[in-house]
């Protein structure tokens, strides 16, 4: 600020001296105003602003709904892009032509930020049309406004296509000014935004010669990165690309973006040979197609032989917003246009030298910036409109390919829908898009470049690094057909997603003959012997130190596996399947069932009767022989068929059951290291462990778990760890899981205890801030959600384990609780027929007892007679109803038709000729019967 007074003060009071103060006053309606206009000329972009300033001050004049009477003339001042003589020659203008309202320019965003200055000082609106610094665009500069785009969109237009194009790291090259730093610091900041990064920030000159371009150029292709942000001014950029294409760098792999200028400096002459820049991506301000624009170049063409480029059509459009303002501004009533002397611009306290008296202030400035700031009306470039930032609206690029002689469009960029190959102004639905791109070093379309190559070298092949192990093969081996396995094929398959050409080639670590040290692969991938490290490399904390790993292919973790043998058989095994209550219900309901049937059969079946000794054998031979199908009895009874085909079913899942888990009992397997549970008990017992060779086991276990390392054993691979577990040389081994499960599957004798203990996984290593890494990680996710990665997987290590079950719970005892179902329908059952049964035994004995007692009461003998009888025992007699049940169902069916003809006989009938003295009622059938003395003494 104080070098801005400073020159302010040389310039005044060196080139016009003390002039005294006075006042200027132009009429409300003035028939002239003046407009100063500030630019270099000579410059690739003032070639034409000239004649576009020119046009547009001519149409203002010559249309009569603007302005009215009054005309713009226009005061010119040719000023360097840079530099203090661009200062002095843009404060030259203000100093000679006092009655200036308005001065459209500067040309450069650094005389802009000086200039700006003194326009905030005289409040004179400052209107540029080519200087698109953002921070020009802050409340320090109040009275600057942009008639252009700014580059923060421009910025944001680059970031877009680099996320498009999915390139992670860019090197800027930028012209060491307002321009150039304000620039690449927006883009530094949109970058961020998107995950990508500027990593190297390469500074030029303003006025660079070959040399340093050269110099420059050779110390960016050093660096990782291929894809080149070109920010720089269009008279000297074009230098840049040259001294590239003579050191080789426009051929394939390179990405060259730039921003405007360079559509600027082609548009400008048609005379350019675009081949140097063949392939380049660059930026141009779009603007749409109009009636308007058709009249502008008819008359340009008339008045230059040069083609205008966007800046030039922003001058024009510049122009008319000060038309438009001073319109609004001179309809106002009561505004005059005057001028006079700033207060500020004196120091009458310490009697100083510095005299401003030659500068005068717009005293309706303030006015006229708040009329140019709500302009909106449609020019050359489109709706003329600004934000609350003094930005213009809808800001748009067409972005551009130089192909040959040409330059191909291939999208459009909006500041609201992004990327497309349509200009838009409102939110895009689908998916960024761009045409196709001829990139550098190629006459046609071809796969994006990857956007970046090793340092140093652009065709170098990569060299990967494999373990050559000498076990466990199916995941990295050596065979006939090169380098294979699973690990490799899974490489070779996310390479082959990589949206770009990757020459690499594998070499071997190790000799073959024993699994090499991983730590040793890890730091030779570290001072870049290998460029990364592919295999079964497990992903652990002091690796991701030194390299940067890609996301897991392989889950994996460590885990605990001990040898198991053969149970020993005992007498007592073939009771253990069941548990003792299991066993003591189904014994009770063998006699249940025995006693329900025997129940049920005994009143009609010959073959359940005889004496309690026999009628006991025979409960328990059936109701044993039904374990086998075996019993020979028939039954008579439908209740007891019943309760039998219930109690068979019961039976046939009972040995069934029985015979299954008696099976798996005598031929179970259970651990032969029973202290040895989990990781816990590993580290309390003082017994050996093993591990792979060249695994990070040996340091985890150490360093980690505190494991003395006397205890750890070294072990080559799967037939080692057999040996050692049989020889009793390690109590366990410790090993990733991926191993151990392809140990298992061919070795039954052995068992994983506990859980995983760690959490990692296997991935691919590479250099810190290689750009492989990420690519190769969007492939890993790529395999894996498309079933890929299973497929490999299949191919090289399915496990076809036909080993038994090895769990500590590989077999149970069966308890009650698995059959109590079946128990309760066979309980039920039997009470259901018992009840049957007791209910139809009761009726009978009902039946039987008044038959009995009408019998008894009906006798006809005489008292004496009657007297000789034994006396009568009443139904209820528990001896007389046990006798009753135990008698045949069909002799006291008998019984009760002998009794039918007793009634008769009583009553006077002959006795039936079938009564015997056999007959249980063979005592009333005399009573009643020819001899009776009743009968006799009628006789008589």
């Amino acid at each position: 600020m104080w070098f801005s007074l400073l020159l302010l003060w040389w310039s005044v009071t060196v080139l016009t001296g003390n002039t005294t103060s006075n006042v200027f006053a132009v009429p409300n309606r003035p028939s002239v105003l003046n407009i100063g206009a500030i630019f270099t000329a000579d410059s690739i972009i003032g070639n034409g602003l000239k004649t576009a300033i020119e046009l547009a001050v001519e149409d203002v004049n010559a249309n009569v709904r603007i302005l009215n009477a009054t005309r713009l003339n226009l005061i010119v001042q040719n000023t360097d892009c840079n530099g203090f003589y661009g200062y002095m020659q843009a404060l030259q203008l203000m100093e000679k032509n006092k009655e200036v309202v308005a001065i459209l320019g500067p040309q450069s965003s650094g005389i802009a930020h000086v200039i700006s200055h003194v326009v905030n000082e005289l409040q004179i609106p400052l209107v540029s049309f080519a200087a698109t610094d953002p921070s020009l665009t802050s409340l320090q500069h109040p009275y600057f406004i942009r008639a252009t785009q700014n580059d923060y969109f421009q910025m944001h237009a680059v970031a877009s296509l680099i996320e498009y194009y999915k390139w992670r790291d860019v090197v800027s090259i930028f012209v060491d000014d307002d321009y150039g730093r304000g620039g690449v610091s927006v883009l530094s900041d949109a970058l961020s935004k998107k995950r990508s990064k500027i990593s190297h920030k390469a500074l030029l000159p303003e006025k660079a010669d070959m040399a340093t371009i050269r110099g420059l150029l050779s110390e960016i292709n050093l660096m990782e990165s291929r894809v080149f942000v070109v920010h720089v001014n269009p008279d000297s950029g074009l230098q840049i690309f040259k001294v590239a294409k003579q050191m080789g760098m426009m051929v394939d792999g390179y990405v060259w973006i730039a921003t405007d200028w360079l559509a600027s400096r082609l548009d400008s002459s048609d005379l350019i040979n675009k081949t140097v820049v063949q392939g380049v991506i660059c930026l141009r301000q779009y603007t749409p197609d109009s009636a308007l624009k058709s009249r502008f170049m008819s008359k340009w063409k008339n008045n230059s032989t040069s083609s205008p480029n966007s800046y030039a059509f922003n001058a024009y459009d510049s122009v008319w917003i000060i038309a438009h303002a001073i319109d609004k501004l001179l309809n106002d009533e009561g505004v005059n246009i005057s001028f006079s002397p700033d207060p500020n611009l004196r120091n009458s306290e310490n009697g100083s030298l510095l005299d401003f008296s030659a500068l005068y202030k717009f005293d309706g400035g303030d006015q006229l910036l708040r009329r140019i700031l709500g302009s909106n009306f449609v020019g050359l470039t489109g709706s003329i409109q600004f934000d609350s930032n003094r930005n213009l609206v809808n800001p748009s690029y067409r972005i551009l390919n130089v192909v040959k002689n040409r330059m191909k469009s291939i999208g459009f960029w909006t500041d609201r829908s992004g990327l497309s190959v349509i200009p838009l102004h409102t939110s895009s639905a689908g998916p960024p898009k761009l045409a196709d791109v001829i990139w550098p070093g190629k006459s046609n379309v071809k796969p994006t470049p990857r956007g970046w190559a090793f340092p140093g070298n652009n065709t170098k092949t990569l060299r990967f690094g494999v373990p050559y192990k000498a076990s466990f093969t199916q995941f990295v081996s050596n065979g006939s057909d090169g380098i294979g396995g699973y690990c490799i094929d899974v490489f070779k398959a996310a390479v082959d997603l990589l949206p770009y050409d990757v020459k690499y080639e594998l070499q071997l670590f190790g000799d073959g003959l024993k699994n090499p040290s991983y730590k040793q692969l890890v730091m030779s991938v570290e001072n870049n012997t290998y460029d990364a490290a592919v295999g079964d490399v497990t992903i652990v904390t002091n690796r991701t130190v030194a390299l940067d790993f890609t996301q897991p292919y392989m889950e994996s973790g460590l885990v605990i596996v001990i040898p198991i043998k053969t149970k020993n058989s005992n007498t007592w095994s073939f009771l253990e399947p069941f548990t003792v209550e299991m066993w003591l219900v189904t014994v009770s309901f063998f006699l249940f069932v025995g006693v329900v049937v025997w129940i049920l059969e005994h009143r009609s079946n010959t073959e359940f009767r005889g004496s309690p000794r026999e009628q006991a054998i025979t409960i328990c031979w059936f109701t044993f022989s039904t374990m086998f199908y075996a019993h020979r009895e028939t039954m008579q009874s439908t209740l007891a068929r019943f309760v039998l085909i219930i109690w068979l079913f019961v039976i046939l899942i009972i040995t069934s059951s029985y015979t299954a888990n008696l099976t798996s009992i005598l031929t179970i397997q259970q651990l032969a290291t029973e202290e040895i549970h989990d990781i816990y008990t590993l580290l309390s017992s003082p017994k050996p462990i093993g591990f792979q060779t060249g695994s990070f086991t040996h340091r985890y276990m150490i360093e980690n778990l505190n494991v003395a390392e006397e205890r750890l054993v070294a072990l080559t691979g799967p037939e080692d760890y057999k040996q050692a577990l049989d020889q009793k040389r390690v109590a366990a081994i410790v090993d990733e899981r991926p191993f151990i499960e392809l140990f298992l599957s061919t070795n039954c004798n052995y068992k994983i205890v506990g859980i995983e203990f760690t959490k990692s996984g296997w991935g691919f290593g590479f250099q810190k801030n290689s750009p492989l890494t990420e690519d190769i990680t969007t492939a890993i996710l790529t395999l894996s959600g498309n079933g890929q990665l299973r497929r490999i997987h299949n191919k090289w290590l399915k496990l076809d384990n036909n080993c038994p079950s090895l769990s500590d719970d590989s077999y149970y005892r069966l308890s009650l609780d698995s059959f109590w179902g079946l128990f309760v329908i066979c309980g039920f059952t039997c009470f259901v027929t018992l009840t049957i049964f007791f209910t139809r035994l009761f009726c009978q004995y009902r039946r039987f007892t008044k038959t009995e007692q009408s019998t008894h009461n009906s006798g006809v003998g005489t008292t004496d007679q009657l007297q000789t009888l034994p006396p009568y025992t009443k139904a209820k007699s528990f001896k007389k109803l046990l006798s009753f049940v135990d008698k045949k169902e069909a002799d006291i069916i008998n019984s009760s038709i002998k009794t039918t003809p007793t009634t008769h006989i009583s009553s006077g009938m002959q006795l039936s000729p079938g009564a015997s003295s056999s007959s249980p009622l063979s005592d009333t059938v005399v009573l009643t019967g020819r001899n009776s003395p009743d009968r006799q003494d009628r006789i008589n």
